[in-house]
């Protein structure tokens, strides 16, 4: 896990959680910073704060503060912790469930 301020330009990752007061949770989530969201950082002003943050084909400038309050995960994570609870379930096996529910 790593925390959203600290990630380097170019990289990316999904969001985990946002440890902040409930009004700047609420701003931030309706922006599109919810849970499992996809968060690229796009570029920093050249004194180093602001941050542009890509979210939902949206860019947002969040000073560090702010980004140091936003837990995140490797999008690589993902993955895998979703093959980790469905470990039964690939895209073979999917197909002929899928066709078993549309007869």
């Amino acid at each position: 896990m790593s925390i959203l301020s600290e990630m380097n330009v170019g990289e990316s990752g999904v969001l985990v959680g946002l440890d902040l007061p409930e009004s700047v949770q609420n701003h931030l989530m309706h922006m599109g910073f919810v849970p499992d969201a996809h968060v690229s950082v796009l570029r920093r002003a050249p004194a180093g704060d602001p941050t542009v943050y890509g979210v939902d084909g949206m860019e947002i400038a969040l000073r560090r503060e702010t980004a140091a309050a936003i837990r995140m995960r490797p999008p690589e994570a993902e993955a895998e912790s979703e093959q980790a609870q469905n470990p039964k379930i690939s895209p073979a096996t999917k197909i002929p469930e899928f066709l078993e529910v549309a007869r």
